[in-house]
């Protein structure tokens, strides 16, 4: 698909008011059908490919603003996120698709056994999606009541008759499992697609936005959706969006409550409480295993400077659990936290205020300086988990200006870097992204530091 800025454009500035397309498959669903009780059931939620539990954190937040009790929600944080080359081969702090429904399982068993419900059900981010169909199909559907798959690529990043065994394959063992029969849900469990109309980078039909250009996907726009399901385009939101968008959460909420919810906005608590799991990236390759020995200070900052009030708020050091916290903080503070990792960056991260409390603040250090990094005085990361930049579509701007390293078009970058010179080292700068504004201070790179300035929506 060829997209024009007027196309993006056009398309954004209907975004806020528009209604999802609907799409229904043959024999498809609905969640009043499966589950004809009011009470909403117990939700977990299932993170993508390398990504970890913490994106859910705005969704979680959404949830107990419409009243779902904390305790009836759970975030699954896979051990190894990211998926091998070969489903059939071992690759070191890798998962298979069997190591992701195995997991699965238990966090399924270990939350209705908390809760004492019978059913749960599942909302699942991109490869998080592969994990809810596999335990579903293999003899979990009596323990879910609803599937939501988020910009799942039910028919693959790509369909060809090489590499068999890789899990992202339409034409591969593994999907074409899943997706055998004249119906591709299980009966019983109500499911819901969402997807984006055009902006998901891995449902293209060409294939430069996965290293391939000019070559043929042999997928489309369309490829998340499920015969059997009832299916939602939500317009010009991307990949990550399409889960974790306020829009992406009304028919997350819809589907599972069966009414509207009651507001979008996240309602802030008086006093909120932050902790969570330091991680690392062992051999390059990110995991969400333990780091011991990580030390975390957090500060509070003027939002206008960067500059910090006073000393730390919280300060520890952990365990063999990798867990930090808790800290006390104001729901209207900006943050810094400095992560000081073994062989890693001393990382300092800022963030906007944290509305509500949580447990699933997780850190993991930057990745190491190198030589494109060798002259720079300072270096700073604009990073944005729950979604990508798109150009276009976003304002963003890092130091005033727009990202040179943020392609147009069909988004795909999630981070944008910023290298100062020496002479610069210490002044404050400006992360901007919509109306999410946050302020940071330049590092010395010397010292192995790195700033970077994490969005959160």
């Amino acid at each position: 698909m060829k997209l024009s800025r007027r196309t993006i454009l056009q398309a954004v500035g209907s975004l806020p008011f528009a209604v999802a397309s609907l799409r229904a498959g043959a024999m498809a669903q609905t969640a009043s059908t499966v589950t004809p009780s009011t009470e909403v059931p117990p939700i977990l939620f299932v993170h993508g490919n390398g990504d970890y539990d913490a994106l859910w954190v705005t969704t979680l937040w959404r949830m107990e603003s419409n009243g779902i009790a904390r305790d009836r929600m759970a975030a699954i944080n896979f051990t190894d996120p990211l998926a091998r080359s070969d489903d059939k081969v071992e690759q070191a702090n890798r998962s298979s698709t069997e190591d992701q429904r195995r997991e699965l399982t238990a966090a399924i068993a270990d939350l209705k056994r908390r809760t004492g419900a019978s059913r749960v059900a599942l909302v699942g981010s991109s490869r998080g999606g592969y994990a809810i169909r596999n335990v579903i199909k293999n003899g979990g559907a009596g323990d879910v009541s609803h599937a939501i798959l988020c910009g799942t690529p039910n028919h693959g990043v790509f369909a060809t008759d090489d590499t068999p065994n890789n899990e992202f394959n339409g034409r591969g063992a593994f999907l074409r499992g899943l997706n055998e029969g004249e119906s591709e849900v299980t009966p019983g469990t109500a499911f819901l697609t969402l997807r984006s109309d055009g902006l998901d980078k891995y449902a293209q039909a060409e294939g430069r936005f996965i290293g391939k250009p000019g070559v043929p996907t042999g997928v489309t726009a369309e490829g998340p959706e499920l015969k059997g399901a009832t299916n939602l385009a939500l317009g010009a939101l991307d990949h990550r969006e399409v889960a974790f968008h306020p829009r992406a959460f009304r028919e997350i909420y819809k589907f599972i409550a069966g009414r509207e919810p009651t507001r979008i906005a996240i309602v802030p608590e008086p006093s909120v409480k932050l902790s969570g799991l330091v991680t690392g990236t062992p051999g390059g390759v990110s995991t969400n295993r333990p780091v011991a020995g990580a030390t975390v200070d957090v500060f509070r900052v003027d939002p206008e400077t960067g500059e910090r009030n006073g000393g730390a708020l919280h300060s520890s050091k952990t365990g063999a659990d990798g867990r930090w916290g808790p800290a006390q903080v104001n729901p209207a503070w900006s943050l810094e936290f400095v992560l000081a990792s073994p062989d890693a960056p001393t990382t300092h991260i800022y963030r906007s205020p944290f509305p509500r409390s949580s447990d699933v603040v997780h850190l993991r250090p930057a990745r190491p300086l190198g030589s494109a990094d060798k002259d720079a005085g300072a270096v700073v990361i604009m990073s944005r988990p729950r979604g990508y930049f798109g150009l276009p579509r976003d304002v963003v701007l890092l130091d005033g200006k727009e990202p040179a390293d943020v392609k147009p078009g069909v988004p795909t970058d999630a981070a944008a870097t910023l290298r100062l010179p020496a002479s610069e080292v210490g002044r404050n700068i400006v992360a901007q992204f919509g109306e999410e504004r946050i302020v940071a201070r330049a590092w010395p790179a010397a010292e192995n530091r790195i700033a970077i300035a994490e969005l959160t929506y």
